[in-house]
């Protein structure tokens, strides 16, 4: 029979022994470390997982942060709008009631003034008129009129005028 078949007690102890040798030192030198850098790994992996959950978490709510300062920027935004506008309208009232008053007053000063110069052409065509009336007299009387008599003949047909006018 060929040698290399053929069993061999010392053989398959000395197998046996140095397997178990190998054995004994491969699990105290490598499978151990192996074993730790497995279990450090997973815990690695773990926490990163953790911590993405965690940034997930914080991002989520930082987004809903975001959007609700974004949504009072808005509503910021339409009161300062709506008191601008509101602002505007009460500064364009208060213009044009000031232009108003503004414009009664000028019409008003006009006719003060229409109405002074008025009576003024009023009192200067009386007058020549009554110089008229004095001349067109003294010439029917064909006698001259004296001052005093002039000015007391003008005051008497103003006063005249005036009582007429009253009426």
């Amino acid at each position: 029979m060929n040698p290399l078949v053929q069993p061999d007690p010392g053989l398959y102890i000395w197998t046996i022994v140095t397997f178990l040798v190998l054995l004994a030192l491969l699990a105290k030198f490598a499978w151990r470390p192996l074993l730790d850098a497995l279990d450090k790994r997973q815990e690695a992996i773990r926490t990163s997982l953790d911590d993405a959950r965690k940034a997930k978490e914080e991002l989520g709510r930082l987004q809903a942060e975001s959007a609700r300062i974004l949504a009072e920027a808005r509503t910021e935004a339409a009161n300062i709008i709506a008191t601008t506008r509101s602002d505007a309208a009460r500064f364009a009232d208060e213009q044009k009631q000031k232009a108003r008053a503004e414009a009664e007053a000028v019409v008003r000063n006009a006719q003060r003034e229409i109405d002074t110069q008025t009576h003024r052409a009023v009192e200067t065509i009386r007058r020549e008129a009554i110089d008229l009336s004095v001349a067109v007299a003294t010439k029917i009387l064909r006698r001259d009129v004296s001052k005093a008599d002039n000015d007391r003949l003008v005051d008497d047909a103003i006063r005249e005028m005036q009582t007429k006018a009253g009426h």
